[in-house]
């Protein structure tokens, strides 16, 4: 007889359920959240596990890897799945998310979550500290600006470096505005420091990754998208086809379909938040920035001049990632295509 094991984490302590095949619960207790005692209470049972199941949070991956490295056939699986089946319990407690866990282990009705790498996971957090300093920065920024307007001043939109410049020269020496600006700009000018020191880290593990370095030859891609894309995919393989990739990165529309009801929607933004803005922010530069010819930027174009420049991004943005993903796969440069002569463009 086989076994399945549902595992609901929390901080400090993990309801375990332990089910059998015919999904009689054999076996139910509390471990530490770390990976020793799991792995102590687990193997305690004595029982041939088949699975193990953790719904995805912050601690999956750290116990997930302890797990695995112990022999253990952990697996990590969809949120929202598991939210799913957690609702028919009447009640929510640690102890009934660890029971459905376990049924779900053993009817197998769950989507397996790929467990990034160490180091992948690690560039997350990198790009995550740079994008929360940066949006902190700006926060205070508009802080400063509604001050500055209690007293009809209008800053503008001045570059981060030079915006403390800026707010000194329009307020001068006002004696009720500069006491309460001067800390705002001491903090920023401490944010700005670190914000170039994380920008020079992720600049430096760029420069060292050969693959970083081929999704940059894309125009509009720079050293935050190639980074953030490298960390998001971690590893190429595990999509059978590169289309497949704007539908995980939530670029592809939602659809709802029930009799005959059938209703295309938004894109469904159910992928990681961090990728899909940073290819978004690369589709709007290989748009309006680049000066570059390509056959991508022509038919980015051509969609902003049919359905808007919004609609454009977004299907850029798409075509990006499955690009990458292409070039990743391939180990090829990219092509820019063949630029059409004067005449066929008259005509």
């Amino acid at each position: 007889m086989t076994y399945f094991a549902g595992l609901d984490v929390s901080l400090e302590e993990s309801a375990i359920c332990v089910v059998d095949e015919t999904g009689r619960i054999i076996k139910e207790m509390r471990a530490a959240s770390e990976p020793l005692a799991l792995i102590a209470a687990l193997t305690g049972l004595g029982l041939p596990l088949e699975r193990i199941g953790l719904e995805a949070c912050s601690l999956t991956a750290w116990l997930h890897d302890g797990l695995r490295a112990a022999g253990l056939p952990a697996t990590c699986i969809e949120t929202r799945s598991a939210n799913a089946a957690m609702k028919t319990m009447p009640n929510k407690t640690d102890r009934n998310d660890a029971r459905a866990l376990a049924q779900i282990m053993r009817t197998g009705w769950f989507r397996q979550v790929h467990v990034k790498s160490r180091q992948s996971r690690l560039w997350r957090s990198l790009l995550v500290a740079r994008r929360t300093v940066l949006n902190e920065m700006r926060a205070i920024e508009n802080v400063v600006r509604a001050i500055l307007r209690e007293g009809g001043i209008k800053l503008g939109t001045p570059a981060h470096a030079a915006f403390a410049g800026r707010v000194r020269e329009m307020v001068g020496d006002d004696p009720l505005i500069l006491p309460i600006v001067t800390p705002l700009l001491a903090i920023l000018a401490t944010m700005l420091e670190q914000l170039d020191r994380l920008t020079r880290q992720v600049l430096v593990i760029v420069r060292g990754e050969a693959v970083c370095r081929r999704l940059m030859s894309v125009p509009g891609v720079g050293p935050i998208t190639a980074l953030a894309f490298r960390a998001t995919i971690d590893q190429p393989e595990r999509f059978r086809h590169s289309r497949d990739v704007g539908a995980h990165l939530g670029l592809t529309p939602s659809r709802y379909q029930s009799g005959e009801t059938d209703i295309q929607g938004k894109v469904s933004r159910c992928g990681d938040e961090l990728a899909r803005t940073a290819l978004y922010e690369a589709a709007h530069s290989l748009l309006t920035r680049s000066r570059k010819w390509s056959s991508l930027r022509a038919w980015g174009l051509q969609i902003a001049k049919h359905r808007g420049m919004a609609r454009a991004r977004v299907a850029v943005a798409r075509k990006l990632a499955v690009v990458l993903h292409r070039m990743w796969s391939d180990k090829t440069e990219f092509r820019f295509g063949k630029e059409p002569t004067a005449a066929i463009a008259a005509a």
